[in-house]
């Protein structure tokens, strides 16, 4: 159904490729999206607020907003500004466990606490996030007490992707780490956003 353009979707920009690509494949023309910067998560305490003043912004101007957020190891702050809103996210506690499903990634915890986990966003970004980011590329010697504990590098991909197992793979060899690979597809972030869809069809009729 074509409607009119009604849903803000305030998004991680780790999310952005992914929901671009569900939003032409559904043919969501009704449905913005507005992303916030995905380095955001080496400071997860500010995200609560980048979302409260994305909302504020945005709220006039649509009638349903909607988070494609988990909590993103906010500790519940980011839910205090969304009950605040009135407004929903997408369940769980980070991107890891949305995509893969609650039950699976307990699963992969339970098998592996010292797992760390790559997506396709953090697979296509490694060496600027992971590498450069961590500030392994000039002081190695910091590998050992960022990655010392894990045993494990979990990729879950969202694609099914040769080249893309292959790099996980050289991530895994790069950081010392066992690898795995799971072909996800979208998980929550796909039925959360068909929801809001259904919603919104709801709403219009």
């Amino acid at each position: 159904m074509d409607l009119p353009a009604s849903t803000l979707v305030i998004a991680c920009g780790a999310l952005a490729k992914e929901i671009v690509a569900l939003k032409q494949a559904n043919g969501w023309s009704h449905m913005d999206v507005s992303c916030l910067p995905a380095e955001l998560h080496n400071r997860p305490e500010k995200i609560p607020a980048a979302v409260r003043d994305k909302i504020l912004r945005f709220r006039s101007r649509y009638t349903h907003l909607f988070v494609a957020y988990a909590d993103c190891g906010t500790g519940g702050l980011l839910d205090a500004v969304l009950g605040e809103a009135g407004v929903e996210r997408i369940a769980g506690a980070h991107c890891y466990e949305f995509y893969a499903g609650a039950q699976v990634f307990e699963q992969l915890s339970e098998q592996e606490i010292g797992t760390f986990y790559l997506t396709d966003f953090l697979l296509r970004h490694f060496d600027r996030l992971i590498i450069h980011g961590l500030g392994i590329d000039k002081h190695p010697e910091l590998m050992p007490m960022y990655f010392g504990n894990y045993k494990k590098l979990v990729y879950l991909a969202q694609r099914e992707s040769g080249e893309g197992r292959a790099l996980g793979q050289d991530a895994a060899d790069r950081l010392g780490l066992a690898f795995e690979y799971r072909v996800t597809g979208y998980g929550e972030l796909d039925s959360s956003l068909q929801r809001v869809n259904e919603k919104v069809i709801q709403w219009q009729n």
